[in-house]
């Protein structure tokens, strides 16, 4: 991957999935709480916020991990998706893991107005509550102190859920196209 980082995006991509390895190395023998701050911080630090029209010339892209790093920048999407693989990399289960798409409330507590949005969530036990894990928070809490979140639905990679339901309703990559258009990706790039 650091030898296509650099060919793809040049020596500063190829140094940010080289540091990105290192962690997932260091990463393998932590706790999981321990894993998910790494993870956490090390995407929130590193990669910048930008729409996919700007990143990608597209309303609505998807990107693996090493575009992300390699582009050094991305959208709420692509955030989940890299801290999601990476957890995964770090021997996280899947079971515990899923990215969640909300609603989120923007213009403080009283604001009426929101707009899609895509967390992901550890779930110690998969029928309770999650911690989530933003791009655009650094620290990691708990569902119910995001009050601004409204979950509408979650998937990973064995399952899809509409929010408030324990049991996967549809298998991922059939009923969303981005997502099994990305793990595709994933998989010639090397993950």
């Amino acid at each position: 991957m650091q030898n296509l980082a650099s060919q793809r995006y040049g020596a500063k991509a190829a140094d940010t999935v080289s540091a990105w390895r290192k962690m997932l190395d260091e990463g393998r023998k932590l706790e999981e709480s321990e894993k998910l701050a790494l993870v956490n911080t090390f995407f929130n630090r590193r990669v910048l916020f930008e729409n996919d029209i700007v990143v990608w010339q597209q309303n609505d892209y998807w990107a693996t991990p090493l575009e992300t790093m390699g582009r050094g920048a991305g959208d709420c999407e692509d955030f989940a998706i890299a801290k999601y693989t990476s957890l995964l990399l770090m021997g996280v289960p899947n079971d515990k893991l899923r990215m969640i798409y909300v609603r989120a409330r923007i213009g403080g507590a009283g604001s009426t107005r929101s707009e899609a949005h895509m967390v992901l969530g550890y779930y110690a036990v998969p029928t309770e509550e999650p911690m989530i894990l933003d791009n655009l928070i650094g620290n990691i809490r708990p569902a119910t102190s995001r009050t601004d979140l409204a979950p509408v639905f979650s998937f990973n990679n064995s399952g899809l859920w509409v929010a408030g339901t324990t049991a996967p309703a549809a298998d991922p990559t059939a009923r969303l196209s981005r997502w099994r258009d990305v793990l595709e990706r994933m998989r010639q790039d090397g993950l």
